[in-house]
């Protein structure tokens, strides 16, 4: 059996690949590993599940739940609510693990699973692969006591976990968002209901686009990665700003007032720059990916501020922040931890923070994202290669060298291998878009000729 969890969790085609027995027996497996590491005498373990509002939810849902009931576990169903969300209520109510169904940003037939440990934080991947091997124990056979009577794990679900979500929100808001106009693209997820009570709350003037989830439009055409029709409807409405989230919420896009995106590095500049001003931005480090803008690490530096680059992925970005206490990071794809208000990537949180720096400075967004530029970057995937031998392939290595070097400083090559397919990622940024396309272009046929 290939691993099971990936870069968030366990996805796949619900049905298919994520199957109900798929489900449920992962939850019995993660509440052996996540529940059982906190019980002492007289202790419950309890989880908090949640989901956005794919129509597979459903099942998975009840899969979940009768998992983690059937090994003990008491279960708190919040209902469609974010990931961030799951996160925070698994902290603040006690939580042992907390489960969230969502395939985020995918299309509405994919679904998966994420769990988080005591605090709301994501599993590390010893966690991860001490759930895989006792799933795999029980998938083949080996009998698990199972508890009876008072043993089992009661049901219920958490009503007030909306209203406990929307609070935090409002609690950690530095400014109220009064004067502001602001265009919500919900995805059709789970931020529905969320997003747009917790702006009107906060003071701004709301329209919402993508909000009417029916358990079959999620991310269709619209959200994080379809920013087309907020663009439009920004500046049809003539408003301030903006914000797109995926199907569970823990990204965050934006559009300025013209209509022009404004990506996820563009969005760590803004809030690097207002949480120094105000003292918060520790190490006075923002966190990155390798696939972070050169644009946005020449803004910071200008700036004065340090940037950490991990590897792809919030998971690893969140890991650094972790071990050397930074505040701030995130990724270009609209991944921004916050994390003294959140433990994961939370949009909602995200927009709220970026609309409130309008607020307080009465400055335009692309007037605060012009605190950097992004420099053109341009991707080429290269299929079919023995992606193992980027490292080590000598000719490639000499090709990468001698394209470097033309770029000078105002450029960059990154080759990555793909994590799930038989490809290599050429990534080339320069100041110049067509040059970038031509260096680009001429990487990707040595990836070719050298690895094929």
């Amino acid at each position: 059996m290939g691993r099971l969890f990936g870069t968030d969790g366990v996805r796949g085609v619900a049905n298919s690949d994520l199957t109900a027995e798929l489900a449920l027996g992962l939850s019995v497996a993660a509440a052996h590993v996540l529940a059982e590491a906190g019980t002492f005498e007289g202790h419950r373990p309890t989880a908090v599940v949640g989901r956005d509002p794919r129509a597979s939810g459903e099942f998975l849902e009840a899969a979940v739940v009768a998992g983690l009931a059937s090994a003990g576990v008491d279960v708190l169903r919040v209902g469609v609510l974010p990931t961030p969300a799951v996160a925070y209520l698994t902290g603040v109510l006690g939580a042992d693990l907390g489960v969230m169904l969502s395939a985020s940003h995918n299309a509405m037939p994919d679904n998966g699973v994420k769990f988080f440990a005591r605090g709301g934080h994501k599993l590390a991947d010893e966690l991860e692969d001490r759930i895989e091997s006792i799933y795999e124990q029980h998938r083949t056979g080996e009998p698990w006591e199972r508890p009876t009577g008072a043993g089992v794990g009661r049901v219920r679900s958490y009503k007030e976990g909306f209203d406990r979500y929307v609070a935090h929100l409002m609690g950690v808001l530095p400014n109220r968002l009064d004067g502001l106009k602001v265009v919500l693209d919900e995805a059709h997820g789970a931020a529905a209901r969320v997003s747009p009570e917790a702006f009107a709350r906060a003071g701004a003037e709301v329209v919402t686009i993508g909000a009417e989830p029916d358990g079959l439009n999620i991310n269709d055409g619209c959200g994080s990665t379809h920013l087309d029709l907020l663009k439009a409807a920004v500046v049809e409405h003539g408003a301030d700003l903006g914000i797109a989230h995926d199907g569970d919420a823990d990204r965050c896009l934006a559009v300025d007032a013209h209509g022009n995106e404004v990506d996820g590095d563009q969005i760590l500049a803004v809030l690097a720059l207002a949480m120094r001003e105000a003292g918060t931005l520790r190490g006075n480090t923002v966190v990155g990916t390798v696939m972070s803008n050169l644009g946005f690490k020449i803004a910071m530096e200008g700036e004065g501020i340090q940037l950490v680059q991990t590897g792809v992925g919030d998971r690893y970005v969140l890991e650094s922040m972790k071990e050397h206490g930074y505040a701030l990071g995130g990724e270009q794809s609209g991944h921004v931890i916050i994390l003294d208000h959140a433990t994961t990537g939370d949009g909602t949180l995200t927009g709220l923070m970026l609309a409130a720096r309008l607020a307080a400075t009465g400055r335009t967004l692309a007037d605060l994202a012009g605190v950097m530029t992004r420099l053109p970057q341009v991707l080429v995937n290269v299929p079919d290669v023995d992606k193992s031998r980027v490292a080590t392939c000598a000719e490639l290595g000499v090709a990468v060298n001698e394209a470097e070097r033309e770029l000078g400083a105002t450029g960059r090559v990154l080759l990555r291998p793909s994590g799930t397919e038989p490809l290599v990622r050429v990534m080339v940024e320069a100041a110049d878009i067509e040059h970038a396309r031509s260096v680009a272009g001429r990487l990707a046929d040595v990836v070719k000729s050298t690895l094929g």
